[in-house]
């Protein structure tokens, strides 16, 4: 066993010679096989125990168990008490993911202070193809038939390469005792019941089930290594600046995993993929799909992918100065007129005597309509931009100054309205620049 750990620790560079190792140590046969096995291998190794206090006079045992463990072979201890069911009511999670937060967030503040390189914890071939079932019966893909990995971060599992008779076999001819945790013994939980019912039925089939699996896992971590790179090199292809150009996507040999791969990371689970690449093979525009930070937008051929942002409240502008908001900054100054004026649409020279103030700054709502400089009669705002080839992104964040009578007088960054243009019997000016984040 101490040979197959070596070499898998050398194979996948978990550690070199030298190096301080904090050692998850329950108690377990597994956890108290990781602290001989890296000991043995010369490791300078500090253990770490976590007691929740949810098995009550067990969890006691287990602590003693450890502390008699660590002086006996001479290593370094933390332990640490929780309020697990506290911290588990506080944040509405499991009991099961509070022992999880509360024992990693404890591991790295450790590994931190004691200066360890690496974080090791007892995790080996059987809880790997356990993981792999689990993950397969919920509904996965290559990601989560690969099992447990060898390192994520600074925590690494050298036992990985060992199943669980291995460890109790390394265990007797050491003469070394552990204790057990009889919640493992239950079928309370969907993991233990996979342990202890699901493998054993599937060992009569094929009695090696343990190693197949676990050969399987390997091969499909190599073939996720490719995928990654064929999703990379696709994403290069269909994507320009968060917009998906949906010609692109089509002619991908998998469009539809294609579009999960990028949309995943932003939030968005299987099912709204697929309404979202429906909506991609579709002609209408305007359709949106929101995740908890991101919104997708059918926008003609493209999807555009933006932040979630929260409504922009409207906002009285300063009588002069500047006024910062969520999508840029608007200064406001003015002046007596002396015949000339900007041309630039982050620009809006008005006749200060038209406005009734003060002005207002805020995003456009559905039936605003304005008379654009140039244009004889009013128009839409929507049908304004949509005339601008702007995207249904651009229109919800776009941006109007109104006077006190509620009247448009700039559509910012596009063109002022007409009635409130400078002209021949204008003498005082207002300007308003904006400057775009």
């Amino acid at each position: 066993m101490i040979y197959k750990v070596e070499k898998y620790i050398s194979r996948h560079n978990l550690l070199k010679q030298g190096d301080k190792v904090l050692v998850a140590l329950s108690g377990g046969a597994d956890s108290v096989a990781l602290l001989l096995v890296l000991r043995k291998l010369g490791y300078e190794c500090i253990a770490v125990h976590c007691n929740f206090h949810l098995r009550g006079e067990e969890s006691d045992r287990d602590e003693t168990f450890v502390r008699e463990l660590c002086r006996r072979t001479g290593t370094e201890l933390h332990t640490h008490h929780f309020n697990t069911q506290e911290h588990a009511r506080q944040n509405g999670i499991s009991i099961e993911m509070a022992a999880r937060e509360q024992r990693y967030t404890l591991f790295e503040e450790l590994r931190r202070e004691t200066g360890a390189t690496t974080i090791a914890v007892a995790h080996h071939r059987d809880d790997s193809a356990e993981t792999m079932l689990l993950n397969l019966m919920r509904g996965t893909g290559i990601k989560g038939l690969r099992g447990i990995q060898p390192r994520n971060g600074n925590i690494i599992r050298p036992l990985l390469c060992v199943g669980r008779n291995d460890i109790i076999e390394y265990l007797s001819w050491r003469g070394q005792e552990y204790v057990t945790d009889s919640t493992n013994l239950t079928t309370d939980y969907t993991r233990n019941k996979i342990r202890l019912e699901i493998i054993p039925r599937m060992a009569e089939i094929n009695p090696s089930i343990l190693e197949s699996l676990s050969a399987t896992a390997q091969r499909l971590s190599e073939v996720e290594l490719i995928y990654r790179k064929a999703i990379a090199e696709a994403k290069e292809r269909v994507m320009r600046d968060n917009c998906i150009d949906i010609d692109s996507l089509l002619k991908e040999t998998a469009p539809t995993t294609l579009l999960h791969e990028i949309l995943s990371p932003l939030g968005f689970n299987g099912a709204q993929a697929e309404e979202i690449f429906i909506a991609a093979t579709k002609e209408e525009s305007g359709m949106q799909f929101h995740s908890g930070c991101r919104c997708v937008v059918k926008n003609r051929n493209r999807l555009i992918i933006t932040e979630q942002e929260k409504a922009f409240e409207p906002t009285v502008l300063p009588a002069e100065g500047c006024l910062e908001t969520a999508f840029g900054t608007i200064g406001i100054s003015h002046g007596i007129y002396d015949g000339t004026f900007s041309k630039k649409s982050d620009t809006a020279t008005l006749d200060a005597d038209t406005l009734q103030y003060p002005l207002t700054i805020r995003q456009t709502r559905n039936g605003d309509r304005f008379q654009p400089f140039g244009m004889r009669g009013t128009k839409l705002v929507s049908d304004y931009l949509t005339d601008r080839k702007r995207s249904i992104i651009e229109k919800q964040r776009q941006l109007v100054v109104t006077d006190a009578s509620g009247r448009i007088v700039w559509l910012v960054d596009e063109r002022p309205a007409a009635p409130f243009c400078i002209g021949k019997k204008t003498e005082k000016t207002t300007t308003l620049k904006w400057h775009k984040k």
